[in-house]
């Protein structure tokens, strides 16, 4: 890795290990994009003509040789980080409103800076590592009295480069910030794709790709969390690409808050990305002497199609993002009372599950939702965390006391960020909801936001999340977010800070849990919202997992995981084996496709196992002891597509090559059977093409309890990804196929 600017010719050059971005100033002023690929030699860069690869030098001409066409300038030049009211009339990465009122800026180059330190963002998650340089580019709008840095972050192991801005107001008067995006990219047309993921409650991160139309197409959320409906992404695809080959240039935001993910295509051809916080109902208010600091977002170019993207995004934030101690342990196999229980349960009902998931090998007990208050339902008690004693006669001291003893951790389940009407906190402190002054607040499941964006309801907070952890011998902690924010009002803040509350919050929800994993280092944290409505970059810098969906459903699943697997590593994916008839869909699938498709994430169980009959308490062990088998390469593998259902409309096939290329594991699952159907051929990934394997062939037993079919073979790596593997063709719907290969 490297940054070097070549001064003579005004240009930056950033280099990862198999990227370059170069960035180029038109009249020493003008910070332009000029290049984004594969990397380049070092040789030749203090001769290459920046000002005709900005295109400068043809109409319309730069400011200095033209000053009469300056405007056109402004809207065809490849802006590093548009800005916004002067020109430039495609999607800006930064709005300002001045002391006068009006909104405009101009922010030209100034200075610049190289640092083997990387920068720390207060209060926002962020990358972190010592092998790594960081470009900060100093730019100045006099006008304003206000300057904007902008931050280019390299890691010696990664192509992700990391960008960010910080705005400080060196005036003397207060400016308003309508809009900062985190990055920007702009790049010429070449008959690019979309790729995104869309999704509601139940069906998060379906991928969408779709060829790009001109205007502007975006990815957002407003909810004030990232939302079932999107995700902060957005890549650009050539029509060729797949999972093995095509460019790809991709964006992802490290926030969990309101965002923006926009391509803009415009009438000559030229492309321009952008991602930040979403500048809808967003103002903040810097006084003089100020800096405001967005997120961070990742920035990747990859010549190795979508498959090389997921890689590089999955080591990035293995690398360099998620911090939890239990990044590389083995995550315990839980299991969950919700679905067997939901509200109706008591301190016996919970202890026989224990015991029962004791004899079948499970590692640990989640209590959920209805502990607290007096909590039946979902209409009462969210802000009252204290215990029911109706439910739990002994505490939670005393229950997880009894869990311990019968063998298993102990977990349970909060939702700090909520507050019931009905609550002893509400009644006391009404304000600390959030609501507009004279409006009554709107409703969801029962429950409103607690107003977060005020230290003194941060402070509230925690100290009822310090005091519950602290109560008990409480190993987990699943943190639930079921509503999104409406309503976006405060009984004490200012009007003209009303814009800020959205991101405020935020901020106090990492306070939280940054305090949280602070002051009990070793719990384990699985985020949670509604499912899978805040599953981000962001939420991984304070836990390892995150909830992928409510809807367990191992059919359901296998899109669903695609998606979150197509950015998140496999270890950060909550995925479980629930009870059938499933509880979201109706659908009864086998128990053996249900542990294959749970095996591709973090592994337990949601059903009620005191009901389960011998042999599915039979089958419980064997599904656990295959996940010991398979957790570490599981948790610590590179990750492939191999086929799609949502493709295929027949099967579904991953998998995993640990980093020496000496052991692989496939999942394969056959969703429709064919008739009189043949053998598939699956052309594996990621091997050593010269290393001879041991492959055996687990296919489930066709029906409950029968016996697995093994078959064992030996084939060289280039064998299998070229010629590929054959998988016998099978009868029944769900059957699914395990390979496991060792270097022979």
């Amino acid at each position: 890795m490297n940054i070097v600017f070549e001064e003579k010719k005004e240009s930056f050059w950033i280099d990862t290990k198999d990227t370059t971005y170069v960035i180029g100033l038109a009249d020493g002023a003008y910070v332009g994009h000029v290049y984004y690929g594969k990397k380049l030699p070092a040789t030749g860069r203090d001769t290459f003509d920046t000002a005709g690869a900005l295109r400068i030098l043809e109409m319309p001409f730069s400011p200095k040789e033209k000053p009469g066409e300056k405007v056109n300038f402004l809207d065809g030049f490849p802006a590093e980080f548009p800005f916004g009211g002067v020109g430039d009339y495609r999607e800006s990465a930064v709005e300002i409103t001045g002391k006068n009122g009006f909104t405009a800026c101009e922010f030209l180059y100034d200075s610049y800076e190289v640092s083997r330190e990387k920068p720390k963002l207060a209060g926002l998650p962020q990358t972190f590592g010592e092998e790594s340089l960081t470009l900060t580019l100093c730019l100045k709008d006099k006008v304003l009295g206000a300057t904007l840095y902008l931050k280019y972050t390299i890691f010696e192991d990664s192509d992700a480069i990391v960008r960010s801005a910080c705005l400080k107001n060196d005036s003397d008067e207060d400016i308003f910030i309508d809009k900062l995006y985190s990055a920007g990219l702009d790049l010429d047309d070449a008959d690019y794709e979309m790729l995104s993921f869309y999704g509601y409650w139940t069906k998060e991160r379906c991928i969408e790709r779709k060829p790009l139309r001109h205007g502007r197409q975006s990815v957002n959320s407003t909810r004030g969390i990232t939302g079932h409906q999107s995700q902060p992404f957005i890549a650009l695809v050539s029509p060729e690409t797949t999972q093995k080959q095509g460019d790809v240039y991709a964006m992802h935001l490290i926030y969990s808050g309101n965002h923006i993910a926009q391509a803009e295509l415009t009438a000559f051809d030229q492309v321009r990305l952008s991602i930040g916080i979403s500048s809808e109902r967003f103002r903040w208010k810097l006084a003089p002497g100020e800096q405001f600091q967005t997120p961070e977002a990742v920035v990747l170019y990859t010549g190795d199609g979508l498959g090389g993207m997921t890689r590089e995004l999955h080591d990035l934030y293995k690398n360099h993002l998620i911090r939890s101690p239990y990044l590389h342990r083995e995550r315990p196999v839980l299991i969950n009372n919700w679905e067997a229980t939901y509200f109706d349960f008591d301190e016996e009902k919970l202890l026989s599950i224990a015991r029962e998931a004791k004899d079948c090998g499970i590692e640990m007990l989640v209590m959920d939702d209805g502990w607290f208050g007096h909590r039946d339902a979902d209409d009462s008690s969210l802000g009252d965390w204290t215990v029911y004693e109706k439910k739990l006669p002994h505490g939670l001291k005393g229950l997880a006391d009894k869990v311990n003893e019968i063998g298993l951790k102990f977990g349970i389940w909060m939702e700090p960020e909520m507050i019931s009407p009905d609550s002893e906190l509400y009644r006391e402190h009404p304000d600390y909801a959030l609501a507009i002054p004279g409006r009554a607040p709107s409703l969801s499941r029962n429950q409103l936001v607690l107003d977060l964006s005020r230290p003194e309801v941060v402070e509230c907070v925690w100290r009822q999340i310090e005091a519950v952890i602290s109560s008990a011998n409480i190993a987990y902690v699943k943190w639930d977010m079921n509503r999104p924010l409406a309503d976006l009002g405060s009984m004490v803040t200012r009007a003209d800070r009303a814009g800020e509350i959205a991101h405020r919050y935020m901020l106090g929800v990492y306070e939280l849990q940054e305090r949280l994993v602070t002051r009990f280092p070793e719990l384990l944290l699985e985020n949670c919202a509604g499912g899978g409505s805040r599953f981000d970059p962001g939420m991984l810098y304070y836990c390892p997992q995150i909830w992928c969906s409510d809807d367990t459903d191992a059919l359901e699943r296998l899109a669903i995981q695609e998606g979150t697997a197509m950015l998140f590593p496999l270890s950060t994916i909550g995925a479980h084996v629930s009870i059938c008839p499933n509880h979201i869909t109706g659908r009864t699938t086998p128990w053996c496709m249900r542990g294959n498709v749970a095996l591709a994430g973090t592994f337990g169980y949601e059903l009620d196992i005191t009901k389960l009959s011998s042999k599915e308490k039979e089958e419980i062990r064997r599904q656990i002891k295959t996940y010991h088998d398979c957790q570490e390469l599981i948790r610590e593998g590179d990750y492939y597509r191999i086929a799609s259902e949502t493709e295929t409309g027949t099967h579904d096939c991953v998998q995993v090559v640990s980093r020496d290329k000496k052991e692989s594991l496939v999942l394969y699952v056959q969703t429709r059977a064919i008739p009189n159907g043949r053998s598939r051929r699956l052309n594996l990934q990621g091997l050593d093409p010269d290393t001879v394997y041991d492959v055996t062939i687990s296919i489930a037993g066709r029906e409950f309890g029968e016996e697995d079919v093994e078959n064992t073979s030996v084939h060289s790596g280039g064998e299998l990804m070229e010629m590929g593997l054959s998988v016998p063709a099978m009868e029944g719907d769900g059957r699914p196929v395990r390979i496991v290969m060792r270097k022979n």
